[in-house]
């Protein structure tokens, strides 16, 4: 029998993409929160793992949620225990795929299609669009898992095939290594998950082999982090660590115990009647969930490997915890909510201040990668969020009875909140600035590196005058922050000239670091004249 390749390869195409598109869908309409709920609700390590399993189960991707992860790691604002929760919790919520396949619905497969596809084609509102991204991805998944199944029917009639299925029930190590092969050059665990489950539906293999190649998948999703990991952070190191020892660890302990872990699988599909793919999908859910049972008593004791074998000092986690913006207190005692707020602007003030060395880092890492870049877009959302929070509850105390003092206080905040708000958004321009360089694959000259460095560290000690002026109202300070206001000025000015004269050299042959070059001398500037707006938004009376 000849066996439909462009189906197989069409169908698993449709696939994959499903699932990811599916799963920036839901991403882009969960927004901000994601990130939110994981900083949130993770200070204790069962909350992490019940988060990481939700987040993966909304996303549907273990990998997205292990990014996600190392960045607010990476950012300081959580500890690598809290992420080796996040990860356990993430091997939990990857096993739902396999779960609604085993459902069946690929028959309702293209009436999904055409839904998300009306939604997408007439949908206004972002909100509405990104809905329909999901809706439209939940259709191609099963449409092309439908397509593939077909085909992969013919494969337990190709003797080959067949000759290799009977050794990998007979050897299942042959299974868990061609599953880790699989996952690991596809980067989807679900994605062979599901073509274990229709092969094992059509009779393609035993169900010895079929539950190795599920446990294979297990080691192979880790190949997305230790990818991620190399030349990265120590963050992003350690955290890829903890999720390959912990799967590695609980696959070998799976494929000890495989031959009793079927005959209980057979048991209980005599018991519930289960179909073959609901079989499968079974098989992998008890699997990871008992493995994360097991391992989750030991989780501090396997940081503490994870970080015997991977030495370094971990970033300062950040408290950016905002539970003293009570409901009550600007209703009753206004003073004393503005007294939380400006509490909560100084961890803003440390976020803002955190991204934008670590965009000074992204400037002077030749190696700096998408991970880099998404940890300063983390960062950055969280600085959104908070601006958010800040401002609604400072609304709040406006309805409130305020004495002319506390009014004054009020409208400092507001400004300082939103000058802080405009330096993230100018950091996260700087980033994007220096990634078009990286990605036209060339340089600046030493020179404007040395440049820039002499601006970034004017910058940071022009924040830490202005916040400090905020908090203390020290107006020599005051005037001082404007002679270095100044003095960045004449910076930016004399930069620009000598990068003008470098061009005319021929020492900047780059067009693109020539191009934008400009444009960062410029946000540079701005993100200073923020600080000095802080500043200013404390003495007005004084100008």
């Amino acid at each position: 029998m000849n066996i439909s390749w462009d189906a197989i390869l069409g169908g698993f195409g449709l696939f994959i993409f499903g699932i990811k598109f599916m799963g920036d869908g839901l991403k882009s309409l969960a927004g901000d929160k994601l990130r939110e709920y994981i900083d949130k609700y993770t200070s204790k390590p069962i909350m992490a793992v019940l988060i990481g399993t939700l987040i993966t189960v909304v996303i549907q991707s273990s990998s997205a949620t292990t990014a996600i992860t190392i960045g607010l790691v990476r950012a300081g604002l959580m500890k690598l225990e809290q992420a080796a929760g996040i990860v356990m919790g993430a091997n939990i919520g990857t096993t739902i795929t396999a779960f609604i396949i085993g459902l069946k619905v690929e028959k309702f497969a293209l009436f999904f299609v055409f839904a998300g596809a009306l939604i997408l084609c007439f949908g206004s509102r972002k909100k509405l669009h990104y809905l329909g991204e999901v809706i439209l991805g939940f259709g191609l998944l099963f449409y092309g898992l439908r397509i593939m199944g077909d085909a992969l029917k013919a494969l337990k009639d190709i003797p080959e095939f067949i000759s290799f299925a009977q050794l990998a029930g007979e050897q299942p190590i042959l299974a868990l290594v061609a599953s880790t092969l699989m996952t690991g050059l596809i980067q989807s665990s679900s994605a062979v998950i599901g073509v274990v489950q229709k092969i094992y539906e059509a009779g393609g293999m035993p169900l010895m082999a079929a539950i190795a190649f599920v446990f294979g998948s297990n080691i192979g999703t880790t190949i997305t982090g230790i990818f991620a990991a190399i030349g990265g952070s120590l963050a992003a190191k350690r955290t890829a660590g903890i999720h390959t020892l912990f799967n590695v660890v609980g696959t070998l302990l799976g494929m000890l115990l495989l031959v009793p872990y079927v005959q209980i699988v057979i048991y209980l599909t005599g018991i519930f009647n289960l179909s073959p793919m609901m079989q499968i999908a079974v098989a992998h859910i008890i699997f990871n969930l008992v493995t994360t049972l097991l391992f989750f008593p030991f989780l501090k004791q396997m940081c503490a490997l994870v970080r015997k074998i991977i030495p370094g000092n971990e970033p300062e986690k950040l408290d950016v915890n905002l539970d003293g913006l009570s409901d009550v207190l600007p209703h009753t005692l206004p003073s004393s909510a503005l007294n939380v707020v400006r509490e909560v602007i100084v961890k803003m003030n440390a976020v803002v201040e955190h991204n934008v060395k670590d965009s000074q880092k992204y400037l002077m890492n030749s190696k700096a990668n998408a991970e880099d870049k998404d940890n300063i877009l983390q960062s950055e959302g969280l600085i959104n969020s908070l601006d958010k929070k800040i401002v609604d509850y400072l609304l709040l105390i406006s309805k409130a009875d305020m004495t002319d003092s506390d009014f004054v206080e009020y409208n400092l905040d507001l400004q300082v909140v939103k000058n802080l708000e405009r330096i993230g958004d100018l950091t996260v321009n700087l980033t994007e600035f220096y990634e078009m360089v990286k990605e036209d694959k060339s340089n600046f000259t030493k020179e404007a590196i040395n440049e820039l460095n002499s601006m970034y560290e004017l910058f940071y000690h022009m924040i830490n005058s202005a916040m400090d002026i905020y908090l203390h109202k020290d107006y020599a300070k005051y005037e001082a922050l404007m002679e270095d206001e100044n003095y960045m000025d004449l910076l930016e000015y004399e930069s620009r000239q000598r990068h003008f004269e470098r061009m005319r050299d021929g020492k900047c042959s780059s067009m693109v670091s020539g191009s934008v070059y400009c444009d960062i001398l410029s946000n540079m500037e701005r993100m200073a004249d923020h600080c000095c707006n802080i500043s200013k938004a404390v003495f007005v009376d004084k100008k």
